[in-house]
C-alpha cells in the first residue's frame, strides 16, 4: 500500500525496543469522524513477532517477579505521572482514532492514571494469610505468586482504560505482559506504551504487538510461553480464545457482551431515569459493553417517560468529537456503522416501531464520517433480535410491562448478564431487583454504564468467564496461591 510519509508509522514494542514487523506491511488508522484523516500507520505483524515478544517477556519476568511489590509499584507510579502529563495529547489521539468526544476521552485517560496509582499501592498490601495447622509445632501460610507471562487482548472502545486495567494488576503482581490492542485504536495504545517505556520498565516486561486479530490472537493464545490470557471483546472470539487456552492448560479471563436493561418503575423520579437512560445508551455512541440497550417501563409511566425521552434525545448534537458542543461522536468504524444500520433494519422488519433516528447522517460535516442518529424503538417484544443481541451502537428498545415482576422476567430473558439498572423509590422494588436480577453489576437509581476502578467488574451468563476484573478482585486472576508448611 502507498504510505503517506507525513504520517507517523508506529512500531511494535518488543524487549524494550520499537521494531518494525518482518511482514513489511502497515495499516492506516483512520479518523471515524473524517476518514480522510489518517491518524497514523500501525504494523501488520506475524506470528514470529508474537513469539519474539513472548520469549522476551518470559525471560524478563524472572527478574521482575524478584522485585519487591513496593519497587514494582514505583514503576507504575512513574507511568501514571507520565500519562497524566500527556493526558490531553493522548485523549486527542483517542478522539481522532476512536471517535468518542474529547471530554469523554480526557475522562477515560484520567481514569487510566487513577488505575495505575491504585495498583501501584497494591505493592504494599498483604499477599497471603496465616492458617492454623493441626501440628502445633508447624507454621502454615499462603502466598500469592505471579502466573508468568500474561497475554492482553483489548478492544477498541476503551483504548486507554481497558489496556491499563489489565496491564497494571498483571504487572504489580509480578507478571510480564504482551498486549495485542485492537487494530482500530493501536496508535492510542502505542502512546500508552510510550509512557511505560519512559517510566523505565525493564526491557521485556511490557511488550506490544499490533496486527490482525485473526493472526495475532491465535498466535498469542497458543504460544507455550504465555501462561494466561485476559480478553475483552466479542463472545465469538472470546469462546475461541477460552477453548485454545483450555486445550493447553493456560489460565483465561473473558469479558464479553452485554444486553443491559434499565427498569423504570412507576414510583421513580422520571427525569432522573430519562437523563440516565440517555447517558447510558448514547454516550460513546452506545459503544460500551455496559451501555443501556433495553428500557423496560411500567405502563403507568410509559407515555410520560417516552415523551420526555424523545424530547431530550432530540437535543443531542452529533458530530466530530473534537469540536465544541458535540455530545455524541461517530461509530468507531465503517464496519461498526454497518452493524448498527443492520440492526435498525432488523428492528423495522420484525415489527418494532421506529420513534426516533434510524438513519446514517449525511451532508456537510458527516459525509466523510460514520455517523448515525440516536435511535429509539417501541412496541418491542422480548424475542425480537434488537431485544436479544448486542448492537454496540446508539439504539434502544422500549418495552412496556404491567408490573415489576414482568419487568424482571424480561430483563433476565437474554443470554447476557453484565449489568442492569432500576429506577425506583420503593425499597421492596430495590431489594427484589438486587436479589433476582441476573447480572454481575447492579445499579439502583443510576445509569447502567458505570464501573468504579476499586470495585470488582464482570458479568454472569454469556457475558463473562465468571472471573472478575479491577479492584482487589484482580488478584484472583493474575496470581496463584501457594500454600507453605514449615515444620
Amino acid at each position: 500500500m502507498t504510505v503517506d510519509t507525513k504520517k507517523e508509522t508506529y512500531l511494535n514494542f518488543v524487549n524494550g525496543s520499537w521494531t518494525a514487523s518482518t511482514s513489511g506491511e502497515v495499516m492506516p488508522s483512520l479518523n471515524p469522524a473524517n476518514n480522510d484523516d489518517i491518524v497514523g500507520y500501525v504494523q501488520m505483524s506475524t506470528k514470529e513477532e508474537i513469539d519474539d515478544a513472548a520469549t522476551a517477556a518470559k525471560e524478563a519476568q524472572k527478574s521482575w517477579k524478584k522485585l519487591s511489590g513496593n519497587d514494582r509499584g514505583g514503576f507504575l507510579y512513574k507511568a501514571a505521572d507520565i500519562l497524566e502529563s500527556r493526558l490531553e495529547e493522548i485523549a486527542e489521539c483517542m478522539t481522532r482514532e476512536m471517535g468518542k468526544t474529547f471530554p469523554e476521552a480526557k475522562g477515560e485517560t484520567a481514569r487510566g492514571v487513577a488505575i495505575l496509582r491504585y495498583y501501584a499501592g497494591e505493592g504494599l498490601r498483604k499477599e497471603g494469610d496465616v492458617i492454623p495447622s493441626t501440628d502445633s509445632s508447624a507454621l502454615m501460610f499462603t502466598s500469592r505468586v505471579p502466573l508468568g507471562v500474561v497475554g492482553v487482548i483489548t478492544p477498541w472502545n476503551f483504548p486507554v482504560a481497558i489496556p491499563i486495567w489489565k496491564m497494571a494488576p498483571a504487572l504489580i503482581y509480578g507478571n510480564s505482559v504482551v498486549i495485542k490492542p485492537a487494530q482500530e485504536t493501536a496508535v492510542t495504545c502505542a502512546k500508552v506504551i510510550e509512557c511505560f517505556e519512559e517510566a523505565g520498565f525493564p526491557a521485556g516486561v511490557v511488550n506490544m504487538v499490533t496486527g490482525s486479530g485473526s493472526v495475532i490472537g491465535p498466535a498469542l493464545t497458543e504460544n507455550p510461553n504465555v501462561n494466561a490470557i485476559t480478553f475483552t471483546g466479542s463472545n465469538g472470539v472470546g469462546k475461541v480464545i477460552g477453548q485454545g487456552c483450555l486445550a493447553r492448560g493456560a489460565k483465561y479471563q473473558l469479558e464479553m457482551g452485554g444486553k443491559n436493561p434499565v427498569i423504570v418503575a412507576a414510583d421513580c423520579d422520571i427525569d432522573l431515569a430519562v437523563d440516565a437512560t440517555i447517558s447510558g445508551a448514547f454516550r460513546s455512541t452506545g459503544q460500551k459493553c455496559t451501555a443501556t440497550s433495553r428500557v423496560i417501563i411500567e405502563e403507568a409511566v410509559y407515555e410520560t417517560f417516552k415523551e420526555k425521552l424523545l424530547k431530550k434525545t432530540a437535543e443531542i448534537t452529533v458530530g466530530d468529537g473534537l469540536k465544541e458542543g458535540i455530545w455524541m461522536g461517530p461509530s468507531a468504524s465503517e464496519n461498526q456503522l454497518n452493524t448498527v444500520l443492520h440492526y435498525i433494519e432488523k428492528g423495522k422488519e420484525e415489527g418494532a416501531t421506529l420513534l426516533a433516528g434510524g438513519n446514517r447522517l449525511k451532508g456537510e460535516g458527516f459525509d466523510s464520517g460514520y455517523f448515525v442518529e440516536p435511535t429509539i424503538f417501541e412496541n418491542v417484544t422480548s424475542e425480537m433480535t434488537i431485544a436479544q443481541e448486542e448492537i454496540f451502537g446508539p439504539v434502544i428498545a422500549l418495552i412496556q410491562v404491567n408490573n415489576l415482576k414482568d419487568a424482571l422476567h424480561i430483563a433476565n430473558d437474554v443470554d447476557f448478564g453484565l449489568c442492569a439498572s432500576i429506577f425506583t423509590s420503593n425499597i421492596q422494588n430495590m431489594l427484589s431487583f438486587i436479589e433476582d436480577m441476573e447480572a454481575g453489576l447492579i445499579r439502583v437509581n443510576s445509569e447502567s454504564a458505570g464501573v468504579e476502578l476499586q470495585a470488582p467488574f464482570g458479568g454472569m451468563k454469556q457475558s463473562s468467564s465468571h472471573s472478575r476484573e479491577q479492584g482487589e478482585a484482580a488478584k484472583e486472576f493474575f496470581t496463584s496461591i501457594k500454600t507453605i508448611f514449615v515444620k
